[in-house]
């Protein structure tokens, strides 16, 4: 074999490596963040979970404690055992979940006709309808939050609007209420809908529309039979984007909610802060990503079924 034939291998060879190496770059870099500010924070939260409450700094017993030259685990799951049996935990982690899920379902309803609108408008004016989704990111999510509890106050302009109009009487009760939370959220969290809803029905190819269209489908029926089952990627993106973050929420039904309103979040804060119990809360947190890893997965499930098909 000649020189010039070895060079030949030897390149293809390190060609052949370079996308390998890039791939796993790839992998590496998320894995490492994964593991860096998920799954260690986690373990540590994991760990509290399993202590007992102490009078010390911080407020949580050892986990591992040294007798006799050995070491000794002294892990409970009495703070599981209290949450479960506990009617407070139990309807506060229900309570959440209910929420986020009315939430979700409402910024799909609303976000997936602004995704599809945007997606179907003219270049220049898709520009300008993206920039007006993304803009309330612009301004403090504290801030926007507070704002709501002005606006739904008895003496708000809301209600002053809808007597003016002579829709109403007197005040409708608005803030401090469980409408007032899903509100927030639905506001607050609607762009993380329709950005990934977007994103996909934007790439949607629009020959097979105009198939669907040549075949003699109705626009209704296209939509169901063609644009829908594709979109179902954005669908799932959009919808763990909402769900995750609102099941967990705090400001907003603080802010918003009242006494009434039992929301996973707001107990975790009361444990933490309020009672220095960080065992509790740590098992509330814990049981909390348990519940949430069932709707993960199936919409993740959801999602790689839409992409393969």
């Amino acid at each position: 074999m000649s020189h010039s034939d070895n060079s030949s291998s030897d390149a293809t060879v390190a060609a052949g490596r370079s996308p390998n190496r890039a791939r796993a770059l790839g992998i590496l870099i998320p894995t490492a963040w994964l593991l860096l500010f998920f799954a260690i924070p986690f373990l540590f939260v994991v760990k509290i979970s399993l202590s007992e409450a102490a009078y010390s700094v911080p407020p949580v017993s050892d986990l591992l404690v040294w007798r006799d030259g050995w070491p000794v685990l002294q892990a409970t799951l009495d703070n599981f055992g209290l949450i479960l049996s506990d009617s407070l935990y139990v309807q506060a982690l229900i309570g959440a979940l209910r929420i986020a899920l009315i939430a979700t379902a409402l910024t799909l309803l609303i976000g997936y006709p602004m995704a599809y609108g945007i997606a179907r408008a003219e270049p220049g004016l898709r520009s300008l309808l993206l920039l007006l989704v993304i803009l309330p990111f612009w301004t403090s999510f504290l801030i926007r939050v507070y704002a709501w509890s002005t606006l739904l106050q008895d003496q708000g302009m809301i209600n002053n609007a809808l007597i003016w109009i002579g829709i109403v009487d007197d005040p409708v009760r608005m803030l401090n209420t469980e409408f007032a939370v899903l509100l927030g959220i639905v506001y607050s969290y609607l762009p993380f809908m329709i950005l990934p809803l977007y994103a996909t029905l934007e790439r949607l190819d629009g020959t097979l529309l105009e198939a669907s269209a040549d075949l003699g489908a109705r626009p209704a029926t296209t939509f169901w039979r063609v644009t829908l089952p594709l979109s179902l990627p954005g669908v799932a993106a959009g919808c763990l984007l909402v769900f995750i973050p609102a099941a967990g929420e705090f400001v907003i039904p603080e802010l918003l909610g009242g006494p009434d309103t039992l929301m996973i979040g707001k107990i975790l804060w009361q444990e933490f802060f309020n009672n220095r119990d960080w065992p509790v809360a740590s098992a509330l947190a814990t049981i909390l990503l348990l519940l949430l890893i069932g709707p993960i997965l199936l919409l993740d499930r959801t999602q790689s079924r839409a992409e393969s098909a």
